[in-house]
């Protein structure tokens, strides 16, 4: 088994975060390659990871960027972002978010509800401004993923439903400050099973014909992100396999000659790079169960305990045989439990201990919860 290899010159204490900034560089290559192939345009999405570094590497690669909040766009602006290659999604955008990213003049809102679309329109008046919109689908795909990463369902709150398509496309056509220049969708993420996508470019292409025989042709389709990664064995597959991804799309989405392809990649890109790197305060016994009290939280990686999520553990320290643990962090939650019944190798006081695959929503996700301190980062580079 390969053993993650952490430098810490400077000897920051954990928690914090490693991030391997040569396989960062080699996955945003994969991922630029095989679009540039294609002519497809990416666009990262940026709650992944807010990290400044990882930012200027992501956006010095060519990528746009893909917000949620106006922080994101400042943000991503202030990190080297191309505002004309940023989309602006998430179902309650504020007057004041509206209000800079439209100063910005970024690429497109990924409008998900007729009133946001009035909205908009509105506030673009007011400054004497056109503002561009991609109207966002709820296709209702169910992607099989975790219920709480699950956005392309009926049920979910994103999107706008077909139902409501007249409605949405009526209030474009008459709505003289904005301008219609895209359908986008996006229905989960940590998706593996790439017959999710085949389903997906089968809505996509239905709904791209709808729109062009209602007089409201897309010049840009966005099929959002979603690419799952290798929790398991990081090491086996540190760089997700963009090839196939990208050709299902090219083998099952028809575009017109004057469209292009976009995509929202985010977990794909950054989630191998990074790992949460923790030290042993205590082993503790209980009846059957023998615990690995760590200095990193739930409030450092809420994956664990929000998502069930599986991150791989290791133990950096030691080569001893293995024995089975459960691997817990100091929150005053029960739910503070990284993994049950693992094996490391025999485990002391005092080991450094990695979770990792920890790029994607472990530090941007990171809180104070307890007053605790937010964990640091470290950078191979």
């Amino acid at each position: 088994m390969n053993r993650l290899n952490v430098k810490n010159p400077s000897g920051v204490t954990t928690p914090f975060y490693y991030y391997d900034l040569e396989l960062l560089s080699r996955t945003l290559g994969a991922a630029a390659a095989e679009a540039q192939k294609r002519g497809y345009v990416l666009h990262y999405a940026t709650k992944a990871n807010a990290n400044p570094t990882l930012l200027k590497m992501i956006f010095n690669a060519g990528f746009g960027a893909d917000c949620v909040s106006g922080n994101e766009i400042r943000r991503s602006i202030e990190c080297g972002a191309n505002p004309k290659l940023i989309t602006f999604a998430g179902v309650g955008k504020t007057d004041a978010e509206i209000n800079l990213a439209i100063d910005s003049d970024i690429f497109c809102f990924n409008c998900e509800s007729v009133p946001e679309l009035e909205n908009i329109n509105a506030l673009a008046r007011a400054k004497g401004k056109i503002a561009s919109v991609a109207i966002r689908i709820n296709p209702d795909i169910d992607a099989s993923t975790h219920a709480h990463i699950s956005t392309g369902k009926k049920e979910n709150k994103f999107g706008i439903a077909a139902a409501d398509l007249d409605s949405a496309m009526e209030t474009v056509k008459s709505s003289k400050n904005l301008k219609f220049v895209a359908l986008h969708f996006h229905i989960g993420s940590q998706i593996s099973d790439m017959n999710v996508f085949a389903n997906l470019c089968a809505r996509i292409g239905d709904f791209n014909r709808i729109f062009i025989e209602r007089g409201l042709p897309p010049q840009h389709l966005n099929a959002g992100g979603g690419l799952g990664v290798d929790y398991s064995d990081p090491d086996k597959n540190p760089v997700p396999d963009f090839a196939a991804y990208f050709r299902v799309f090219e083998q099952n989405l028809k575009l017109r000659t004057d469209q292009t392809l976009h995509f929202e990649p985010g977990r794909s890109i950054v989630a191998q790079c990074g790992s949460l790197i923790s030290t042993v305060q205590y082993l503790k016994r209980s009846g059957s169960r023998e615990f690995v009290v760590l200095d990193a939280g739930m409030s450092d990686l809420i994956r664990p305990a929000l998502y069930q999520a599986h991150h791989r553990i290791e133990n950096l320290s030691s080569d001893k045989p293995s024995a089975i643990y459960d691997v817990v962090g100091p929150i005053c939650e029960s739910a503070d439990c990284f993994a049950k019944d693992i094996a490391l190798p025999q485990t002391r006081r005092g080991d450094t201990i990695a979770l990792r695959s920890a790029g994607a929503y472990g530090e941007v996700m990171a809180s104070r919860y307890n007053l605790r301190d937010l964990p640091n980062t470290v950078f191979s580079e």
